[in-house]
């Protein structure tokens, strides 16, 4: 077995289910707590380090519920310990508001969050609520992930960070390459907007980790594009269902298996939870 300790780590995680797809998209699609459990250990087996954790309400829906949250953080906890960073989605779906979505990470206190800027902040009414909420997981050591779709969501996260609306540090981005629609399929050119714009905030961005996602067959070019250029990925079915080649992957698993099998070939390790952890605090 290759001895990887030495070789530069990124972060793989994975999103497993996402808010849309349901079991006519995949058979293997994990939506209950045991489901979630079974796939968070067979992603820490293939490589990943942190899971991105949707839940569905009994209906099937997106859901934001704690009640609904509850069950499945519990299941993966008890399949995967602290063996995976546990990053829980805040996203609306047209279904939630501000309030709602702050008042689920306040109720449920979680290691990590993403939140997207656009629907966080989407004007400058909002700014004041958000701001307090940005501060408060800093202070709580809640790890937030801002989510942004375009060069301009980098501008506006650089903006933000110049007038101290979010904090410098223990949190990271996540660059969306593309759109949740119908034949989406992204191409690693993709990140070179979300790149010239990220380079641009100087020491803004030092020390901030940045990951990216992106949609279609080609995601493990996507991902292998943004490893080599100093950044950490996202895979899985909530984007993507496809292996490289067009077939479709067996399970999440196929997939992170792919991109960490790809990233040794290339002189790079798949991260640690421990390490991504301390990629995020290090003072910890």
């Amino acid at each position: 077995m290759t001895d990887t300790s030495a070789l530069p780590a990124v972060a793989i995680a994975v999103a497993p289910n996402g808010a849309r797809k349901t079991r006519a998209d995949h058979p293997a699609l994990p939506v209950t707590p045991d489901e979630l459990a079974a796939c968070a250990r067979d992603c820490l087996d293939a490589g990943a380090a942190m899971l991105h954790l949707h839940v569905r309400r009994a209906d099937g829906r997106h859901s934001l519920a704690a009640a609904d949250y509850r069950p499945a953080i519990e299941a993966v906890r008890r399949s995967v310990g602290d063996a995976l960073v546990l990053q829980l989605t805040s996203e609306a779906v047209g279904i939630y508001a501000p309030p709602e979505q702050i008042a689920m990470v306040h109720e449920l206190r979680p290691e990590a969050v993403s939140v997207a800027l656009r629907e966080l902040v989407p004007d400058a009414g909002h700014e004041t609520d958000a701001a307090d909420f940005f501060c408060w997981m800093a202070r709580e050591r809640i790890v937030p992930q801002y989510i942004l779709y375009s060069d301009g969501d980098v501008l506006r996260y650089l903006d933000l960070r110049r007038r101290g609306l979010i904090p410098p540090a223990g949190h990271g981005v996540l660059f969306v390459l593309g759109r949740y629609s119908q034949g989406q399929r992204s191409a690693p050119s993709d990140l070179l907007p979300f790149l010239a714009a990220w380079h641009g905030g100087g020491e803004l961005t030092a020390g901030v980790p940045w990951s990216m996602c992106a949609f279609g067959a080609r995601e493990a070019g996507c991902a292998l594009t943004a490893a080599l250029l100093g950044g950490h990925v996202r895979v899985g079915f909530e984007n993507n269902m496809l292996l490289p080649d067009g077939r479709t992957a067996t399970d999440n698993a196929a997939l992170v298996r792919g991109i960490a099998e790809r990233l040794q070939s290339l002189g790079l390790a798949p991260m640690t939870a421990e390490a991504l952890r301390t990629l995020y605090h290090p003072d910890a």
